[in-house]
Order: structure tokens, then C-alpha cells, then sequence
């Protein structure tokens, strides 16, 4: 099962080096891990994805909040959570493919981000399930790469992590 961890930490160097240390010493493995600075520029948040049993998520919200830089640290609730990832993926087009695959990215909610005459290139942000689903889609044609992001995530409703009487 995957586990969506959600930390805010101190935006400052050697923050992402200590957690992906940490990990490393505790044999956790990570699915994805996502940072980016917040609106407040003194802070980042950390989006972790990892995949176990209830008991390994406990044990990473726990060995995270022991870390000095960490501010705040929660489990997100699949139920109650936004979640998202981008993709860009280049495919080789031959000019009999065009349309067909024009038409299948514009289904799917792609934005074109480039065309020249034998690669198109498009951008999509979904659920990690529907950025799977367009890459599977694209694979029956020859994919010359691919850059997809961590997943971020993020609490719905009123909470936040700035909310410290939510605290794990």
C-alpha cells in the first residue's frame, strides 16, 4: 500500500541530504519524493511516497520528525488528499502517426509543448494513475523520453502543516 507523507522543513542546504540519509540507514525505499520551496521562502515541503505497510509509514513520520530541520510532519489520508504529478514525454511521430496521436493527447488533456517534424512533445498533470495510463497509451508508439516529477500532494479542506495543533 503507499503511505503520502507531507513534511515542512527548514529551506536551507543539507535538509534533502539528512532525510535521503536517513532512509538510506533505515533500508526504506522510496516510491517518490517531490520538495519545493513554499510560499513563505524560509520553508520547503517534502512529498513522500512510499510503499508498505502501515507499520514503515509509522516509522518514517517518526524518524523524519526526529530530524532538527524538520518542522512538521504528517500522513496524508488517500481520502482527503489532492495529488498530482507531471509528466513531459517525447514521442517520435512518423507523418502517417501525427493526427492519430495529436488526437490522443488532446483527448487525454495534454498540452503540446513542441512539434517539429518527426517528435512531438507534450505536458500533463494528473492523479498518478492517469499520468501512468498516457504513458501506456503512448508506449504502442516509440517514446524517446520521459521526465515525470515526485508526486506532490496536499491535504484538502481548512488543515495545513502549519497548523500545529495537527501535529503527529
Amino acid at each position: 500500500m503507499k503511505h503520502y507523507i507531507s513534511a515542512l522543513v527548514d529551506n536551507r542546504a543539507g535538509v534533502l541530504a539528512r532525510i535521503s540519509g536517513l532512509f538510506a540507514r533505515r533500508g526504506f525505499n522510496i516510491d517518490s519524493l517531490a520538495v519545493g520551496v513554499t510560499h513563505d521562502p524560509a520553508y520547503s515541503r517534502v512529498t513522500i511516497v512510499v510503499d508498505g505497510d502501515s507499520y514503515i509509514a509509522d516509522q518514517v513520520t517518526k524518524q523524519l520528525s526526529k530530524l532538527i530541520d524538520v518542522r512538521t510532519v504528517r500522513q496524508l489520508d488517500p481520502e482527503f488528499m489532492v495529488q498530482r504529478d507531471l509528466v513531459l514525454i517525447k514521442v517520435k511521430i512518423e507523418p502517417e502517426q501525427r493526427g492519430e496521436i495529436y488526437d490522443l493527447v488532446k483527448i487525454m488533456g495534454c498540452e503540446v509543448v513542441d512539434i517539429t517534424h518527426t517528435t512531438l512533445m507534450v505536458e500533463f498533470d494528473d492523479r498518478p494513475p492517469k499520468v501512468s495510463l498516457l504513458i501506456d497509451l503512448l508506449s504502442k508508439y516509440e517514446i524517446l523520453e520521459i521526465v515525470r516529477t515526485g508526486t506532490i500532494a496536499m491535504q484538502k479542506g481548512a488543515g495545513s502543516l502549519y497548523d500545529k495543533e495537527e501535529e503527529n
